[in-house]
């Protein structure tokens, strides 16, 4: 059985509106959301929508008065997560349109498409986080950090060679090997970042940019699951694909990324910042890994590591289970109000 792997038709009259499978299945190509292979995709595709913002709606006043009062050291570590988050959310918008093309399903297809948009979104809020604080010289400094800062660079080429891999050569397996590097991207390549702001937001800092911080966090685990989904459903559907082989790609490849994710930690956080102890976020950038792991279908590459060493981070990532004042913010900051609805008591 071949390894190979198709485009996807723009028409085909002969096969059926649900698809016959994720790569490589005839479908007719048009979307029926009450008639598809797979049971999980609508829901999904009703989680992403009822996700939707946009930047232009959180007031920035509030970060804009902090921000002089930050600290030299808050303010470049800003900065720099900033541009990290910048490069990897641009290049993910380019390889969710290369993976659809070879998506026979057509809810998944367009799940991609909702996922790029989303890319779009988490852009133009770094855009406009900047374009508060920075005057426009330094901001586009900050999205060239991609080509001057060497441990940025280590950890983007990671990922975009096992990107490139798939999009020079497609196969069965390279699409699978995309989407391990789809999570680490998603899943881990965030997460130290995502540290620093929701521990500027536990402090009262900066607050509406930790705000958008963790709607891009909620976005990409909703990501993360449609990834190791497709994942998971291409390997039960390609049983000529060497599945262990597979998974150990997925065991050794984490255990790189967390390597190079422990670096990056050092580089932006190091010991400048007390409420985010350095051992204990090497501890954190474990566990995920082995969670995103699990999400995978393969072992824990770091057995050792079970619970999450920052345990205060919960509220702020969990998103569906936050119920702090950091989320409360949400709704006092810009649910749209008038006298009918609270404006005097906001």
């Amino acid at each position: 059985m071949t390894n190979s792997i198709n485009k996807r038709k723009l028409v085909d009259e002969t096969a059926p509106n649900a698809s016959t499978g994720v790569i490589n299945g005839k479908s007719s190509n048009v979307l029926n959301w009450d008639d598809t292979r797979y049971p999980w995709a609508y829901p999904m595709y009703k989680n992403m929508l009822a996700n939707f913002w946009i930047p232009n709606e959180i007031n920035m006043s509030n970060d804009l008065k902090q921000w002089p009062h930050l600290t030299e050291d808050e303010q470049t570590s800003f900065k720099k997560i900033i541009g990290l988050l910048a490069f990897l959310d641009s290049v993910q918008t380019d390889y969710s349109g290369k993976i659809a093309d070879y998506l026979t399903d057509s809810s998944l297809s367009a799940l991609m498409q909702v996922l790029a948009f989303q890319e779009v979104v988490h852009n133009q809020s770094y855009s406009y986080v900047l374009s508060t604080l920075v005057d426009q010289q330094e901001q586009e400094s900050i999205f060239e950090y991609w080509k001057n800062d060497a441990i940025l660079m280590e950890r983007n080429q990671f990922i975009t060679r096992g990107y490139q891999e798939f999009a020079d050569s497609p196969s069965i397996e390279s699409f699978l090997k995309s989407i391990v590097y789809d999570v680490v991207l998603e899943g881990l390549f965030f997460y130290a970042g995502f540290a620093f702001f929701y521990n500027l937001a536990r402090n009262q800092k900066m607050v509406s940019t930790s705000t958008m911080i963790n709607y891009i966090n909620r976005d990409e685990q909703l990501h993360v699951t449609l990834f190791t989904r497709i994942f998971k459903e291409t390997l039960n559907e390609n049983p000529q694909i060497d599945r262990s082989a597979i998974i150990n790609f997925v065991e050794q490849t984490f255990k790189e990324a967390v390597q190079l994710e422990i670096k990056w930690a050092h580089h932006i956080i190091g010991k400048q910042f007390p409420g985010i102890p350095i051992g204990d976020l090497e501890d954190y950038i474990k566990f995920m890994a082995n969670k995103r792991c699990k999400q995978l279908g393969a072992e824990k590459p770091f057995p050792e590591y079970k619970t999450n060493p920052l345990k205060w981070i919960r509220a702020y990532q969990e998103v569906d289970e936050g119920k702090s004042d950091f989320f409360e913010q949400k709704s006092r900051q810009y649910t749209k109000v008038s006298e009918h609805n609270g404006f005097n008591e906001l």
